[in-house]
């Protein structure tokens, strides 16, 4: 009976839209109407949790009450409040703090259906990014057998904002990880509804690329998100340096930037922090990152796996040989100036360090300074992720996006080579969306790695019929799946400067790696 009647409002409800009616989904809060196009289903701007307004700015996520009827879901939500872009080229996206919402891209199921889902957290250093942008449209993933859900989630200030007054109201006696909180609250959602939508939730896969990565680091450690997920992929991004050279992700000291931050916008009260405009609060502040709160986030990702108190689950992890180039405008980079800008940049740093990247002339001290910022930004947290998660159970797949894509001269990409980016062209399979002149070795690329993380997302190994094969991570210089024209295997990349950070941690922190 509830289909017929479904189907019936369905009907009216797209009648005249020119779109074809995607099966309909009875979630626990309500049917939602879909569409379907070029073969797969599309639910957009789907509510996970109640609009974080007013009295709800600073508080847990809420959980939606129920609807009657059918609940179009054919239109993108706003993304949430945020300054600029998280990816150079992109357009900016209409924001709104009313904004927590998902989307889910499936194949057209069937009865008893249940196919692997990839939950997608995305990037933009915690201040910007959206559940919307078309790179990560799920649609090309969806028809090779698994479902794509992007979720949104708060930034900034109003995702992130520590402070002893929000502290205060919660039972926990912490504040911040708002954000955090919401990447749970859409998990749970998940493990709740994606049945209805012929997704299997044991066979859920969080994954994330730059601050999305590093959120995956931190729901890897979080209690709260146990059970939640059964893979991760995380792409360029982590948490594990010591904590003595970010100390601002402790409590305490997040509260005390919290308090200058609430100061110098002229409000010293939760009342008054809540009706500030959320305009305000946006862009980049002392307050846009993970808390190490007690709660959310115990211990920073890097002590939970030490301790054993992250959740021991496949993981596929990676980054890209040239990550700096989408970063860093190292055009005016010197020799004879390159110690004296680097320590400006980061303050007095060992001499060894600066010995691991020579720089001799002027060339070599522009590459010297990419691949620090590379290591020190990426390199380094995937080998130590990839050597803390190896010990465990599960297996661990780490790679190395070494490909160059054409980004055609003059445009916003020129000279980015394999940068930050650049491979989520090819693991979402979206060569299509960018007109650039594209090779077979790109388009071989791109079928290759999304094969590689839709098989990961079904059974927890990247390995399948036709794929070069992929041997997991043994070893603190074990093997690393290369990603090129052509895919092969091969030592970890740049492995003696990542030898030489390793070292230089070690000793902040006054023991040796794992100890």
């Amino acid at each position: 009976m509830w289909k017929a009647i479904c189907k019936a409002s369905l009907a009216v409800l797209l009648s005249g839209a020119g779109w074809a009616v995607a099966a309909p989904a009875m979630t626990a809060q309500g049917a939602v109407a879909g569409q379907r196009q070029a073969g797969v289903d599309v639910y957009r701007g789907i509510p996970f949790a109640l609009p974080p307004l007013g009295a709800l700015r600073w508080r847990p996520p809420q959980p939606v009450p129920a609807w009657q009827g059918v609940r179009e879901a054919g239109k993108f939500a706003p993304a949430c409040m945020q300054q600029g872009v998280s990816m150079p080229g992109e357009a900016a996206p209409t924001v709104s703090e009313d904004c927590l919402y998902l989307n889910i891209w499936a194949p057209p199921r069937h009865a008893g259906q249940r196919l692997p889902v990839i939950v997608w957290i995305h990037g933009g250093g915690y201040t910007n990014g959206s559940a919307s942008m078309p790179l990560y449209h799920g649609d090309r993933l969806a028809r090779k057998g698994v479902l794509v859900v992007t979720i949104a989630y708060r930034l900034g200030a109003l995702g992130f904002l520590a402070h002893p007054a929000l502290s205060a109201e919660s039972p926990h006696r912490s504040s911040g990880n708002y954000g955090l909180m919401d990447q749970i609250a859409a998990l749970e959602w998940v493990q709740r509804n994606i049945a209805a939508f012929g997704g299997d939730p044991q066979r859920v896969t969080i994954a994330g690329q730059s601050a999305g990565a590093m959120a995956v680091s931190a729901l890897l450690v979080s209690p709260r998100a146990k059970g939640l997920f059964q893979r991760a992929i995380a792409q360029s991004g982590g948490i594990f340096e010591p904590l003595q050279l970010a100390p601002g992700y402790l409590l305490a000291n997040a509260e005390r930037d919290g308090v200058a931050y609430m100061q110098a916008l002229g409000a010293t009260t939760p009342d008054a922090m809540r009706k500030l405009p959320a305009a305000r609060l946006t862009g980049t502040n002392p307050v846009s990152h993970p808390v190490i709160d007690g709660d959310v986030l115990p211990l920073s990702p890097y002590d939970g796996y030490v301790r054993g108190r992250n959740h021991d689950v496949p993981l596929l992890i990676g980054s890209n040989s040239e990550e700096a180039r989408a970063l860093v405008d190292v055009t005016a980079v010197r020799a004879d100036r390159f110690e004296a800008d680097i320590t400006a940049s980061f303050g007095a740093l060992p001499v060894a360090l600066l010995a691991a990247y020579p720089h001799d002339t002027d060339a070599q001290a522009r590459d010297a300074r990419l691949g620090f910022e590379r290591d020190l930004r990426f390199g380094w947290d995937m080998w130590a992720w990839a050597r803390l998660a190896q010990s465990g159970r599960s297996p661990v797949y780490y790679y190395s996006f070494e490909h160059q894509p054409p980004f055609p001269a003059g445009s916003v990409h020129a000279g980015w080579g394999a940068s930050h980016f650049a491979e989520m062209w090819y693991m979402f399979d979206h060569l299509g969306q960018a007109p650039w002149k594209w090779r077979a070795a790109d388009h071989a690329l791109a079928a290759a790695m999304s094969d590689y993380w839709v098989r990961f997302a079904a059974t927890g190994d990247p390995n399948g019929q036709g794929l070069p094969h992929w041997p997991a991570f043994r070893g603190a210089a074990g093997q690393v799946q290369r990603l090129g024209d052509p895919i092969g295997t091969g030592p970890v990349p740049a492995l003696r400067q990542l030898q030489v950070f390793d070292a230089v941690y070690a000793k902040v922190r006054g023991s040796a790696f794992g100890d």
